[in-house]
């Protein structure tokens, strides 16, 4: 099959692409200093590769990421880094984690989390901090009572994590370093309250700023990095910098031309858009419709002729389709299914 087969829109990865960005993230955070986070891809497929490369533990956004990494025979070590209050739908991640034989934690940070997590009879637990980002993590204050809660429940408290998520796309680098290293400090601050042996935190953005046992710079303490976005790229992260390149792409065909624009079947049912505009070499995007990009060619461009548009946030447009197509050159060389998405 070749590229140009493919119904669109299509989700088009370029393998080498892919395998250098894998690579490169492997050599500043070897092994276990590297927990990927799945919601990126959603794909065990691609999962796989990073266990290929040395990286066996897995972070996951949702029960059906767990259970679905526990299935594909991924489940050496799976952080559930996810607030969930829904017992039954845990206790459906335990009995999928008992029957592959997969060690799953979960994320805790108040009262109702622990007695959901010990309801459906999962064992192991990290206390989430919130370190500078609103959305979940207790107070650094309250890190080491969330503990002392949990382990009254019967829970093992592997440790902490901490999201600064707000600080991964910061414009000035010094400043940049600066936060990260406060927020990680609060972060370790919390651990010495909770004691275990995982400190847990970052994403591609900040994936610099720490220091494991495989990057000697950056901020002290964090054991693990939860990166994800690294593998595929985006617009949005590449526009930072960082040392990987753009590995997918949204195949569309054009469907419409006129004197001023074309119009190609990428529209907003096939592409995140939190982060802006996708991108495309074939000109300037102007906006994009349900199922319809409408851009302003930078040449002449005609009805059925082939663009890529490459996304600004790679997590929620990989969401949004069925399938991954592998891809060198003009070869197609596999196509791996988007399995672990829904909920």
């Amino acid at each position: 099959m070749r590229v140009q087969d493919l119904s669109t829109p299509a989700v088009v990865v370029d393998v080498d692409v892919l395998d250098a960005n894998l690579r490169t993230m492997a050599a500043v955070h070897p092994g276990p200093a590297l927990r990927p986070h799945v919601k990126a891809h959603k794909c065990t497929a691609l999962a796989a590769a990073q266990a290929a490369i040395g990286h066996r533990s897995f972070t996951c956004a949702t029960v059906r990421e767990v259970v679905g990494m526990a299935a594909a025979g991924l489940g050496h070590d799976l952080l559930l880094a996810n607030e969930v209050v829904d017992a039954g739908r845990l206790r459906s991640m335990v009995d999928a984690a008992v029957r592959h034989d997969a060690r799953v934690t979960v994320a805790v940070d108040s009262v109702a989390t622990i007695e959901a997590a010990a309801a459906a009879g999962v064992t192991e637990v990290l206390v989430d901090v919130d370190v500078g980002l609103p959305r979940c993590g207790c107070a650094v204050a309250d890190a080491g009572h969330v503990a002392d809660l949990a382990r009254a429940r019967g829970l093992q408290v592997r440790g902490v994590m901490g999201y600064e998520g707000h600080l991964m796309a910061l414009d000035d680098p010094v400043a940049q370093r600066d936060r990260v290293d406060e927020a990680m400090a609060l972060l370790v601050a919390a651990h010495a309250d909770v004691g275990g042996d995982v400190i847990s935190a970052g994403g591609t953005g900040t994936h610099h700023l720490h220091r494991t046992v495989g990057h000697p710079g950056g901020a002290p303490g964090v054991t693990e990095v939860q990166a994800g976005s690294y593998a595929l790229m985006d617009s949005h992260y590449a526009a930072r910098g960082h040392p990987f390149g753009l590995a997918c792409h949204v195949l569309g065909t054009v469907v419409s031309v006129s004197s001023r624009h074309a119009v190609a079947d990428v529209g907003l049912k096939a592409m995140g858009m939190d982060h802006g505009n996708p991108t495309t070499g074939a000109g300037a995007v102007w906006f994009l419709s349900d199922e319809h990009v409408t851009f302003a060619p930078t040449r002449p461009v005609a009805v059925g002729e082939r663009v890529a548009f490459v996304p600004a946030h790679i997590d929620p447009t990989l969401a949004m389709h069925e399938a991954i197509w592998l891809v060198r050159g003009d070869e197609v060389l596999d196509r791996w299914p988007i399995d672990l998405r829904h909920w």
